[in-house]
């Protein structure tokens, strides 16, 4: 069984145990989070596709880890004129693991 949801302004497949990283959460590891914008739930049955939701189905995951991703470096450099700028950035992210999907 599978589930695409829409979290973070993005969309992700999960599956029934699997740990995908997300944008960052309000919630403190060890907490359940529930998610609702549930876009498409498939299985031996068949495939669901919401129009734009599914009705009635949700995802329930536990927060594992709050934590950031790798560094990214920002390079920015103007030739002949001695200007370069460098900066570093990390994403925070929220580690799940996917602990059931209700297909309503």
């Amino acid at each position: 069984m599978f589930a695409v949801i829409r979290t973070g302004g993005k969309q992700y497949r999960v599956t029934p145990e699997a740990v995908l990283k997300v944008e960052k959460l309000e919630a403190e590891a060890g907490a359940t989070v529930t998610f609702t914008d549930v876009l498409a739930v498939g299985g031996e049955a068949g495939t669901t596709i919401g129009a734009p939701l599914v009705a009635g189905a949700s995802v329930t995951a536990t927060v594992v880890a709050q934590d950031r991703l790798d560094t990214v470096i920002i390079f920015k450099k103007r030739r002949r004129q001695n200007s370069r700028r460098k900066n570093g950035h990390r994403q925070p992210v929220t580690v799940l693991r996917i602990t059931g999907i209700n297909a309503a």
